[in-house]
C-alpha cells in the first residue's frame, strides 16, 4: 500500500513544535544550572512525535492551512538560523558554566577536603592531645598510686621492723633475764654446795675424830681386855690346874691298886679334854661374834649344837632365850660361821658322843664384850 505524503501544513508544523520545546528547555537548563551543583550539559532531547493526520473537513480550512504553514515555513527557517545560534551560545555557555560549575564544585570540594582534613587534623590533634593528658592523667594517676603502695610498703616494713624489733628487743631483755637467773641459781646453787661442803666437811672431820676416839677407845680397851684376858685365863689355867694337880693327888692317894689309879686318871683326862673343847668353840664363837647394840653384861641364851665326828656344826638353835632377839641371833651366827672344828677329828668316839647333841650356854662376856 503505498504512503500518503504530508500536506506543507504538517510539515511545517512539527518543526515549530520542536523549535518552542528546544527554547524551552535551554531556559529550564539555564535555571537550573544556577540551583544545581554543575554537570555537564544533557544532550539535546530527542522529540518523538506521532504523525496525525489532520484530515481537511473543507476547502477553507485546507488553504488556510497552507498559508499558516507557508507562513510557518518561512518564520521556522529565520527562527530555525536564531535558534541555532543560540543553541551554539546556549551550548557554549551551558559547557562554559558546567565548566566554570566544575570548577567552583572542585573548588569547593578541595575547600570541603582541606577543611575536613583540617578538621581531621585538628580532631586527631584534640584527640593526640586528649590522649595525652590522659596518659599524663593516668600515669600522675599510676605515680600516685605507686608512690601510696610505696608508702604503704615502706610503712608495712617499718612496722614490721619496729614489731621485730621490738620482739627482739623482749626476746634479749627475756634472755639477758634468763641469763641472770641462771646467773644468780648458779651462784647460789654454788653457795649452797659450798655451805654443804662445808658442813659435810666439818661432819665428816667430826666424825673422823670420833671414829678415830672410838677406834682408839676401842683399841685400848681391847688392849685392856685382851690383856684381862690374858690374866684372866691365866689365872683360870693355873687354877685349874692347881686344881687337877690336887684332884690326881686325891685320887692317886685314895685310889691305892693301881687299876684304879690308870682308869681314874683316864676319866679325868677325857674331862679335860671336854673342858679344853668347849673353851675352844667358845674361843672361835668370840672371832665371829658380830656385837648387836643391845649386848648387855649379864645377858645369857643356852644354844643347842649339833655336830658331826669330823668337827662339822651341823646346827644351832636357841634352847633358852636371854630375852634380846638380836643377841639370841648374834650368838647363833658366832657359832654357825665355826662351820668345822679340825681338832675335833681325832676324837675317840666315846668321848666325841657328848658333841653331837649338846648345849652351851654364852654370855656376852663369853663373846668378847
Amino acid at each position: 500500500m503505498q504512503q500518503r505524503e504530508p500536506s506543507a501544513s504538517e510539515s511545517y508544523f512539527w518543526p515549530s513544535i520542536w523549535a518552542i520545546g528546544l527554547h524551552v528547555l535551554v531556559f529550564a537548563l539555564l535555571f537550573v544550572s544556577f540551583a544545581m551543583t554543575p554537570e555537564l550539559p544533557p544532550s539535546k532531547p530527542i522529540v518523538q512525535a506521532t504523525l496525525y493526520q489532520l484530515k481537511s473537513k473543507s476547502q477553507a480550512t485546507t488553504q488556510t492551512n497552507q498559508k499558516i504553514a507557508g507562513e510557518a515555513k518561512k518564520t521556522a527557517s529565520r527562527q530555525t538560523e536564531v535558534e541555532q545560534l543560540e543553541q551554539k551560545k546556549v551550548e557554549q555557555e551551558a559547557v562554559k558554566a558546567a565548566e566554570q560549575k566544575k570548577a567552583d564544585a572542585a573548588q569547593k570540594a578541595e575547600e570541603a577536603r582541606e577543611a575536613a582534613e583540617a578538621k581531621k587534623a585538628e580532631a586527631a590533634a584534640e584527640a593526640a592531645k586528649a590522649a595525652e593528658a590522659k596518659k599524663a592523667a593516668e600515669a600522675k594517676k599510676a605515680e600516685e598510686a605507686k608512690k601510696a603502695a610505696e608508702k604503704q610498703q615502706a610503712d608495712i616494713a617499718k612496722k614490721k621492723a619496729e614489731e621485730e624489733a621490738k620482739k627482739k628487743a623482749e626476746e634479749e631483755a627475756k634472755k639477758e633475764a634468763a641469763e641472770e637467773a641462771k646467773k644468780q641459781a648458779a651462784e647460789d646453787a654454788k653457795k649452797k654446795a659450798a655451805e654443804e661442803a662445808k658442813k659435810k666437811a666439818a661432819e665428816d672431820a667430826k666424825k673422823k675424830a670420833a671414829a678415830e676416839e672410838a677406834k682408839k677407845k676401842a683399841a685400848e680397851e681391847a688392849k685392856k681386855k685382851a690383856a684381862a684376858d690374858a690374866q684372866k685365863k691365866k689365872a683360870q689355867e693355873a687354877a685349874r690346874k692347881a686344881a687337877e694337880d690336887k684332884k690326881a693327888q686325891a685320887l692317886a692317894e685314895l685310889l691305892s691298886d693301881t687299876t684304879e689309879r690308870q682308869q681314874a686318871l683316864a676319866d679325868e683326862q677325857g674331862d679335860q679334854v671336854a673342858g679344853d673343847f668347849d673353851d675352844l668353840i667358845r674361843l672361835r664363837a668370840a672371832e665371829g661374834w658380830a656385837r648387836p647394840p643391845s649386848a648387855r653384861k649379864g645377858m645369857t641364851v643356852v644354844l643347842q649344837i649339833n655336830m658331826l665326828p669330823d668337827g662339822t656344826i651341823t646346827n644351832v638353835s636357841v634352847a633358852r632365850s636371854s630375852g634380846d632377839g638380836p643377841y639370841d641371833s648374834s650368838a647363833v651366827a658366832a657359832v654357825k660361821n665355826i662351820g668345822r672344828l679340825t681338832e675335833m677329828q681325832g676324837m675317840k668316839p666315846s668321848d666325841f658322843n657328848q658333841y653331837r647333841s649338846f648345849k652351851m650356854t654364852f654370855t656376852p662376856e663369853d663373846l668378847a664384850l
